[in-house]
């Protein structure tokens, strides 16, 4: 009995110690995993808040690289009309079939190519020799002119002019057609359709946008028929209205082309005042004026709102005077200035400088257009006078616009 009750007390002692052992591992195992618990704790609100920090760090870049600073720059090139007279499509015949006028622009070419945008007033309408091709008064030029045209690198054109409709609805539908063909032009002023015409045309180039529009205020009594307006822009407030209204707040740079102003006359007319008012009202930053066939005067107006070209002349003719053989290329600059999220556009680095269309009496005639700055006595007699004559004319509101000047000085 004895033995047995001293192996119950011993039995009763392991277990008793086991359990203590099993309590103190138990106690200390929960500690421990408390201590990890703790730790991981810890750990995961240190790893959230350096998360959070980061994740500050780069909104605080973010934001500052949204409100820092930036700058972006297109520069434009700008000349007169295009007015092909039977003598200058005769003159670029080739024997061979087909027409070149490759060479008339051979020393224009290399100054257009270093623009961004280069715009020209193609007066006369591309009807193509289909149509029979034809002199004034009612012009009809081949298609010819316009890859003459894009291969020095002109990538704006004006269509809307008082002799878009010279070869009727036909002479539009052959011209569109011919245009539409070419990549990288953007054409105003002329349509197939009032869908194509409210086609809204916004492009970009150097993270500037940019809308253009083309208007006449003239149609040699060549009205568009009744439903197809959209065939030749005839201005009107409304018309241009609608058409600001749908790229403003959409684009940086608002062009209009304007045929407007009277033949032959240096001077600006009240109407061309008003007219330009109106659409720097709009919100239109530059305007380019055609149809008086010489040059007149540039300036900004509206507190340097708008600039306004109220005639470049023409670019190349066949007419007769050498006010009507002298044209004006205009160059500039466009600024986009960027700061916390403000953008603010600017038309600056006005430069003008004159052309010469030269031709020879004879057969062939050879038309060339020059540069005022390449001229001397033996293309153009007393230059240096018509540079005078003419420069003063252009800089009359706009003293201080720089003007290239020209050799032999």
């Amino acid at each position: 009995m004895a033995s047995k009750e001293v192996k119950k007390k011993v039995k009763l002692k392991r277990t008793i110690k086991v359990i203590l052992i099993l309590s103190m591992l138990l106690i200390v195992s929960g500690v421990g995993l408390q201590t990890f618990n703790f730790y991981q704790v810890h750990q995961d609100k240190v790893k959230a808040e350096r998360e959070k920090q980061l994740q500050e760090k780069k909104r605080q870049k973010e934001e500052e690289k949204k409100n820092a600073r930036k700058e972006y720059n297109l520069s434009m090139v700008m000349v007169g009309d295009a007015l092909i007279h039977s003598a200058i499509y005769y003159d670029a015949k080739l024997k061979t079939g087909g027409y070149d006028f490759k060479p008339m622009l051979q020393y224009i070419k290399p100054i257009v190519q270093n623009y961004d945008l280069k715009y020209y007033n193609q007066e006369t309408i591309l009807g193509g020799s289909e149509l029979g091709l034809s002199n004034y008064p009612r012009f009809n030029s081949p298609y010819e002119v316009g890859d003459a045209f894009i291969d020095a690198g002109f990538n704006l054109v004006s269509l809307a002019t008082n002799h878009t409709m010279d070869k009727n609805e036909q002479g539009v539908i052959n011209s569109k057609k011919y245009w539409s063909t070419k990549t990288n032009v953007l054409t105003a002023g002329s349509y197939t359709s009032f869908e194509d015409r409210d086609t809204v045309r916004i492009l970009e180039k150097n993270g500037i946008k940019y809308a253009f529009f083309s208007y006449t205020m003239w149609n040699n009594g060549l009205a568009t028929p009744k439903g197809k307006e959209y065939l030749n822009n005839e201005y009107t407030p409304e018309l241009a209205k609608a058409d600001i209204e749908r790229v403003k707040g959409k684009c940086d740079l608002i062009i209009v082309a304007m045929h407007w102003g009277t033949e032959y006359s240096m001077g600006v007319s009240d109407k061309q005042e008003e007219v330009a008012n109106y659409l720097s009202s709009l919100g239109v930053n530059i305007i380019i004026g055609a149809h008086p066939h010489v040059v007149e005067p540039i300036e900004y107006i509206n507190n340097g709102k708008t600039l306004v070209i109220y005639s470049l002349g023409n670019f190349i003719s066949d007419q007769v005077g050498i006010e009507r053989l002298t044209g004006l290329m205009v160059t500039l600059n466009v600024k986009k200035v960027v700061e916390k999220q403000i953008s603010t556009v600017t038309v600056e680095n006005v430069n003008g400088s004159l052309l010469y269309t030269k031709s020879n009496s004879y057969t062939p005639r050879n038309f060339r257009v020059y540069p005022y700055s390449q001229l001397n006595s033996t293309i153009l007699p007393n230059y240096k006078s018509y540079y005078e004559k003419y420069k003063a004319v252009v800089t009359s509101r706009y003293p201080n616009l720089q003007f290239d000047e020209v050799s032999g000085w």
